[in-house]
């Protein structure tokens, strides 16, 4: 396992150890810690997680989405075969549409389509306001139906067909508006001592029309003794879904603005507030956790005795006809884990050296530029999402 996974199963068994289970906005409750702090040093270490699948593509392709492209368009990731925006797209008729996570599907039920804009800037979240509802150009108060069969709607917001595709003014909407990429590249390249590097995604004017505030919401960059260091700030974290994704995103980030600025990666400290698992991810927190235990059980163990544990397990694998039977899945993950032993090598991210510009690193379905080396790892676990 890697150094990461050590620290991340810390934050789960912590989380589920001490945590305290609340309720919000999507009727999944979580259990929650108040708040945690991940350090990484890039140049010992490219931090991935081992203890379960992760599809650095997606996560890759999602980061130059939102900092190199500077777009909130889910269709430019769709494009891209990256559907982790799919549930947060305004529909094409401008409303966007929040689903009940339970319950039976009731095809027949109709809301009515809030007005993000009713409420003041300064109150982006109704907090002190009431949001108004939309009215159709004859003054009728607009409604909506689930587009998603199986599913109920249970909220609708309008945002206009403008922002149809969209996740509004969030994320890449604001790097594009403030060019922060462009920006901090300059100012690292011009004045790298510039004590003022921050790059903020949490902007009050675009809160309102943002279908999702970002969560991930600041950067603060500095240069010291010819590496590029790095500091984020997350207001939430889905530990099970996001953070793994969050922490080799912003990795590869650092490594390419260090690479088109020539400088080495540096460290990378990673802030949360809010660090939580819903409750419907607990299963699967603890499957992870029981992968990292297994392995350090089998890492005791004599190289002899793991390669005749193998041979059995290879055998009984080959047996096993449903091969998406839990019995198949748990005996291919253990063989995972003892040529992770057997044959350790660790994961390294690879960028195209002939890249000395951020932008000209290749954001298409193919991701030519970025690769990682020696990736292995003990399988997937699959999380829900909680919209």
């Amino acid at each position: 396992m890697t150094d990461w996974d050590k620290e991340y199963l810390k934050l789960c068994k912590k989380i589920l150890e001490e945590g305290v289970e609340v309720e919000n906005r999507t009727g999944i409750n979580t259990i929650k810690i108040p708040s945690y702090e991940l350090n990484f040093d890039l140049s010992k270490e490219f931090p991935i997680l081992t203890t379960k699948q992760l599809f650095h593509r997606q996560a890759v392709t999602e980061m130059l989405w939102i900092w190199q492209m500077g777009s909130n368009n889910v269709k430019e990731l769709q494009k891209r075969n990256v559907h982790i925006w799919d549930e947060w797209m305004v529909d094409s008729d401008g409303i966007y549409r929040i689903y009940e996570p339970y319950g039976e599907y009731d095809p027949d039920k109709e809301v009515e389509v809030i007005d993000p804009k009713s409420v003041p800037v300064d109150d982006p979240f109704g907090r002190c306001h009431e949001f108004k509802v939309k009215k159709d150009k004859d003054g009728n108060i607009m409604k909506a139906k689930s587009l998603i069969p199986g599913k109920t709607i249970k909220m609708a917001k309008w945002y206009g067909k403008k922002y149809a595709g969209t996740i509004g003014t969030a994320y890449g909407f604001i790097t594009d508006r403030y060019e922060h990429a462009k920006t901090l590249i300059e100012t690292i390249k011009k004045d790298p001592t510039d004590r003022r590097m921050v790059k903020s995604l949490w902007q009050d004017e675009y809160l309102r029309t943002a279908v999702l505030p970002s969560c991930v919401w600041s950067t603060e960059w500095d240069v010291t003794d010819g590496k590029l260091n790095l500091l984020v700030h997350q207001r939430s974290c889905d530990v099970p879904l996001g953070l793994p994704f969050n922490i080799t995103q912003y990795a590869t980030f650092l490594m390419m603005v260090a690479q088109v600025t020539n400088l080495k990666p540096g460290t990378y400290k990673h802030s949360i507030k809010d660090a939580h698992i819903y409750v419907n991810q607990v299963d699967g927190i603890k499957e992870q956790i029981k992968r990292g235990e297994r392995f350090d059980e089998l890492s005791k163990m004599s190289r002899e005795d793991l390669e005749k544990l193998n041979n059995i397990l290879l055998e009984k694998l080959d047996k096993i006809e449903d091969k998406k039977s839990k019995e198949f899945k748990l005996i291919d993950t253990e063989i995972k884990m003892i040529d992770m032993i057997l044959a350790p090598v660790k994961p390294e991210m690879w960028l195209n050296p002939d890249i000395h510009d951020f932008f000209d690193f290749d954001n298409s379905k193919d991701l030519k530029d970025v690769k990682v080396l020696n990736y292995k790892h003990m399988g997937k676990i699959e999380f829900p999402i909680a919209q």
